[in-house]
């Protein structure tokens, strides 16, 4: 009954009833994921974007259904996503010609203008990040260019886990909006 009455109060936004639900259920979407994938990383950034895409939906969620079954299925589509990324990556259609224009090419090391490319594209990345607080400047900075895993950023910042995935949750939301509003 308890989930229900937090389900209710997420619908309606409140913040205490989404850090809740993703208490409740993280352990269990992560399980699920760390076995389908069996990559801890992965299965975090899966997770995380599950909880996102969850709360960011949960007023199409269904009550006549499990709560975790529907993050479960979430969390399958967005694994399903992530494979197919990886996959359009890998088989891209060539020509004859490219392939050749492809073997001739002998050094791989970036160019002057690949690097000046993306030099700026990290340099306006990090101004976005800038126009972010501090605490999701942190957050974002540890996780992402220190690759520190999120029980490490949550020692390091004295914080609880949970705190930290909602911190982190947060943060590539709000980054992203300032990322579009700069385009």
């Amino acid at each position: 009954m308890e989930i229900n009455s937090k389900i209710e109060k997420a619908k309606n936004g409140d913040q205490i009833a989404f850090t809740f639900l993703l208490d409740h259920y993280w352990n269990e979407v992560y399980s699920f994921m760390l076995k389908r994938t069996e990559n801890e990383t992965i299965a975090e950034d899966i997770t995380i974007e599950t909880f996102s895409k969850a709360f960011d939906k949960i007023k199409t969620y269904n009550p006549e259904f499990q709560f975790n079954t529907w993050l479960i299925a979430i969390a399958k589509n967005v694994h399903i996503d992530l494979l197919r990324k990886k996959r359009a990556n890998l088989f891209i259609e060539i020509t004859d010609q490219e392939n050749q224009q492809a073997y001739n090419i002998a050094d791989t090391t970036p160019s002057v203008e690949d690097e000046l490319i993306t030099e700026q594209n990290l340099s306006r990345l990090l101004h976005c990040i800038k126009e972010l607080k501090p605490h999701y400047q942190e957050v974002i900075q540890l996780r992402y260019f220190q690759e520190m895993s999120y029980q490490e950023i949550a020692i390091k910042i004295n914080e609880p886990l949970s705190n930290v995935k909602i911190k982190l949750l947060r943060a590539k939301k709000l980054l992203a909006e300032v990322i579009k509003n700069k385009r």
